[in-house]
């Protein structure tokens, strides 16, 4: 049995790929119910919760999973190194799926890339008045606080859940552009244009997250963009091509 541990649109093209051979059993683990919703469209079994690493044992002992194929958010280290530490005191696999970094593809100019939350904050706090953040919710709590005086624009999912915890920090529908990607750079060309965007941050999230729409969008107007790198992490098997999971 494989536990598949998800969040991206990644680990649901995984699942797509462990269907097809039938000798291979797996669950999907998800941490959100708008994940779960996404995930029973690719995968019989879904699991939704956050796991711990001593829940991520337990259900490794119960199940009886010898694989543990990674497919979290590039930005979700702390799963990661649950997930490789478990592996490792249960003696099972490990294999990590990770987008391909698309950063030294970047030929635009007006950049800044840090490592994290605080410096881009920092950055974009000195250079802009209209902000734009296209990090997703997770991280909204701390840029709030660290950007108290300037006006947000964030996008994010629309799901109720999602909306409630912005309004809770003070963000209203003046801020909050509730939508589900990734967009064109089209689309975020007219999001930047209609709200006078000074300056943008966003995570290195991958083709499949609309990273290098959002980059390409703000050299169309010579914004600044602020890219918060990958923290990098020692994965013991890595794989960057989806099809070698074919190989399984």
């Amino acid at each position: 049995m494989i536990l598949v541990l998800g969040g991206t649109s990644d680990s649901l093209e995984i699942c797509d790929i462990l269907n097809k051979r039938k000798n291979l059993t797996y669950k999907l683990s998800v941490t959100t119910s708008y994940g779960e919703d996404l995930a029973r469209k690719h995968a019989k079994e879904v699991i939704t919760g956050k796991l711990s690493k001593e829940d991520m044992i337990t259900f490794i002992e119960q199940n009886n999973i010898n694989k543990i194929i990674d497919a979290t958010h590039p930005y979700a280290v702390e799963v990661s190194k649950n997930a490789i530490e478990c592996a490792k005191e249960m003696k099972i696999d490990y294999l990590r799926y990770e987008r391909k970094s698309l950063i030294e593809d970047i030929t635009y100019e007006n950049k800044y890339i840090v490592n994290s939350i605080e410096e881009a904050c920092k950055i974009a706090r000195e250079k802009g008045n209209n902000i734009f953040i296209g990090t997703g919710s997770k991280n909204l709590p701390q840029i709030v606080d660290y950007i108290p005086d300037r006006n947000l624009i964030v996008r994010v999912l629309p799901t109720s859940e999602v909306i409630t915890s912005c309004e809770k920090l003070g963000l209203n529908a003046d801020n909050i552009i509730a939508m589900k990607g990734p967009f064109s750079k089209t689309i975020n060309e007219e999001f930047y244009k209609h709200y006078n965007i000074d300056i943008v941050i966003t995570k290195e999230s991958g083709i499949n997250g609309g990273f290098l729409e959002k980059v390409d969008s703000c050299e169309t107007f010579n914004i600044p963009v602020v890219i918060i790198a990958r923290q990098q992490m020692d994965y013991p098997n890595v794989i960057n091509d989806i099809n070698e999971l074919e190989k399984l």
